[in-house]
């Protein structure tokens, strides 16, 4: 059986309108589609200044996720488990949830692993690498030590070894402006000390003289009288 024109028009006005709400319906089922591209993950200081990673869920289709967090160790496919949350509600604005990480230093790198219904079991990449800043108690550690004086041994411009640029005064004139006590012809106090140049007599010399001139008569009377009698002897 054929049909008329109109309504082989009518058939074709159908077929595409239907045609159209089929593709609407599978391009809003995609477009609401959970994936692993709707989440990030970046290592920050959260606001209470501790270091977390931050995982961001731009779910449109308000799917559940597990966020797991894993350590990467030095050996070759090493790692260990470090924290576990879960979006319950995401959103196409974005959700987020903070993650522990077990170790907050430099360098270190975590894996984060997302499990989204039966949409989603896969990693985000590139893997999140601890950055160079310090957070929480650290921190303020930190800044104390900063704020301390060096106790370098490096000496400073001021106390350096370089000669000092204001003259000093020589020798010659250090002892010229010294003064020398002159020596006085003055007479000094009787008994002020020894004296070590008396021109006039002492009482001493005297008495030693005076004993000298006692001993020289009394040794020549000796002589004279032996010889008396020396000769009173000879003429006998």
């Amino acid at each position: 059986m054929s049909l008329s024109p109109r309504a082989a028009g009518a058939a074709r006005v159908a077929g595409t309108s239907v045609a159209a709400v089929v593709l609407s319906v599978a391009a809003s089922h995609t477009a609401l589609a959970c994936s692993i591209g709707d989440f990030t993950a970046t290592a920050l200081c959260d606001a209470h200044d501790n270091g977390v990673i931050r995982v961001t869920d731009k779910d449109a289709s308000g799917t559940p996720a597990k966020i797991s967090l894993y350590l990467q160790l030095s050996m070759p496919g090493g790692e260990r488990w470090s924290d576990t949350q879960t979006i319950q509600h995401p959103t196409a604005e974005g959700t987020s949830v903070d993650l522990n990480p077990q170790g907050w230093y430099p360098g270190v790198s975590y894996r984060v692993h997302v499990q989204a219904g039966d949409q989603v079991d896969a990693d985000i990449t590139p893997l999140v690498v601890i950055p160079d800043v310090t957070c929480g108690a650290a921190a303020s550690a930190s800044a104390s030590v900063s704020a301390e004086p060096s106790t370098s041994s490096t000496p400073s411009p001021a106390s350096s070894t370089t000669p000092s640029a204001t003259p000093t005064s020589s020798p010659s004139s250090t002892e010229s402006s010294s003064p020398v006590p002159a020596a006085s012809s003055a007479p000094s106090p009787a008994g002020g000390g020894t004296h070590l140049a008396d021109t006039g007599a002492s009482n001493g010399t005297t008495a030693f003289a005076g004993t000298a001139a006692a001993l020289v008569v009394a040794g020549g009377g000796i002589v004279v009288a032996l010889r008396r009698r020396t000769t009173t002897s000879g003429s006998r």
